[in-house]
């Protein structure tokens, strides 16, 4: 398909590439490659995915859909430190349908192209319904994918139709996701139903709540997970930022009064990129319409870069 077919995606606002103008002093707005003719050297794409419907199906706050635009503003005026060597090309947004369904199977569509063309993606979101179409796309591209899920709910709601909380659901009863395959992390079980709960442990899906995760040490049991799977060559990562603490990320569609700091997310999302089989990592549930002073959009924008940092090194060893 064309990625650059207007009837597919939206150019990324130019204004949100910042440019500093200093020689001993660049950012990450005066290098990204926005133009067409870029596309085949680059290496990591950015993806946008505007849309919050399946948030406010969900009964979450509407505000999502600003949050790749925010994301944007704060990630480009990010340093290249360590990133000199990285060919990172923006392609704007997913041009959002009528229906929620319409956008998902576009979206899904785009993601395919992106991942059979040989590219790592990072993708806006956006309502974490996105994870639905991406893991789709991925599985569609590449084969068997290793998933994992940070994010404070497990997203696996029995509604119809779809929305915000169901796209696990959606992937494991649809078979893209293989359960023994799918690494739920950080939860927190006051935000989960004990239904849905003995739904995951039945299938056999692994659960990884907060207290876990710090107890047994983020880098120590991810490194484990990932030396376990070595057999499987397609990682996704989906980051919902409503993982994080309210006090570092009020600006979210569902706010949590406890959960990951920022700089946990961030360490998780450097792991992310620094494996070399991860192909989609995923960021969504920013809600600019709450947040203070920029601080979620921020947040979210320095873990992207994170998540480029790793795969700046991962790609340059591998190369």
């Amino acid at each position: 398909m064309d990625l650059y077919d207007p009837q597919c995606t939206r150019r990324p606002d130019a204004s949100l590439l910042y440019r500093r103008n200093d020689a001993n002093d660049v950012r990450l707005g005066e290098v990204v490659c926005t133009d067409a003719a870029d596309y085949a050297r680059a290496q990591v794409v950015i993806l946008g995915c505007p849309q919050d419907e399946g948030v406010q199906r969900n009964s979450g706050r509407p505000g999502a859909a600003l949050a790749p635009a925010e994301i944007r503003r704060y990630l480009y005026r990010l340093t290249i430190n360590g990133l000199e060597d990285l060919c990172l090309f923006d392609l704007g947004d997913t041009l959002i349908q009528p229906s929620l369904e319409e956008t998902h199977a576009l979206h899904q569509c785009i993601v395919r192209q992106i991942i059979e063309d040989g590219k790592r993606l990072v993708v806006l979101g956006g309502g974490n319904d996105i994870a639905y179409p991406d893991c789709v796309g991925l599985a569609q591209a590449a084969g068997e994918v290793l998933a994992f899920n940070v994010d404070a709910h497990f997203d696996v709601r029995a509604d119809v139709p779809r929305n915000s909380g169901t796209s696990y659901r959606q992937l494991l009863e649809e078979g893209f996701i293989r359960p023994a395959r799918f690494y739920q992390v950080g939860y927190q079980p006051f935000a989960n139903s004990p239904i849905y709960e003995r739904y995951l442990r039945g299938l056999g899906v692994h659960l990884i709540g907060l207290t876990d995760l710090r107890c047994q040490g983020i880098e120590p049991m991810l490194a484990a997970i990932l030396d376990s799977e070595f057999s499987i060559r397609n990682c996704f990562w989906g980051f919902d930022l409503d993982a994080v603490c309210t006090a570092e990320a009020p600006g979210v569609s569902a706010p949590n009064p406890i959960g990951l700091t920022g700089d946990e997310l961030c360490r998780i999302a450097e792991i992310a990129g620094s494996d070399p089989r991860t192909r989609i990592v995923e960021f969504t549930e920013v809600n600019p319409n709450y947040d203070v002073d920029g601080r979620t959009a921020r947040l979210a924008a320095v873990a992207v870069w994170r998540v480029l940092a790793g795969l700046a090194r991962c790609l340059h060893v591998g190369s």
